[in-house]
């Protein structure tokens, strides 16, 4: 659990580091972690609700998931701002598209800020 633990840190590191170009105008990344019944089932969802992502703010995303577990998924989302990022985060559409996915249990959600220099 420790490895998969700082295998999680070090991708979220690089996710920072791999979408500094297209964050550049995001203030907000949220994180969310979760598990999936099938990958190929939830990624079909996941990018069939894209057009719902932007009309909700998201202006990036990117899915990652451990080398040892497709079912594994975080996935990022970046927004201009914290009252984006909750809404959509408790969006009645996002939560049934989620239960139609296949996402099993709760996931854990996180926000990051961007820092002033």
């Amino acid at each position: 659990m420790k490895i998969r633990n700082l295998l999680l840190a070090c991708l979220m590191g690089i996710a920072v580091l791999g979408a500094a170009g297209a964050a550049q105008a995001a203030n907000v990344r949220m994180f969310v972690r979760h598990e999936v019944a099938d990958y190929g089932t939830w990624r079909k969802a996941f990018d069939s609700f894209a057009p719902m992502q932007k009309k909700m703010g998201v202006i990036y995303k990117a899915v990652y998931q451990p080398t040892d577990d497709p079912n594994d998924v975080t996935v990022i989302h970046d927004f201009h701002s914290l009252d984006q990022a909750k809404a959509f985060a408790a969006s009645p559409d996002l939560k049934a598209a989620m239960e139609k996915s296949g996402v099993k249990g709760t996931p854990q959600i996180w926000y990051t800020i961007r820092s002033a220099k």
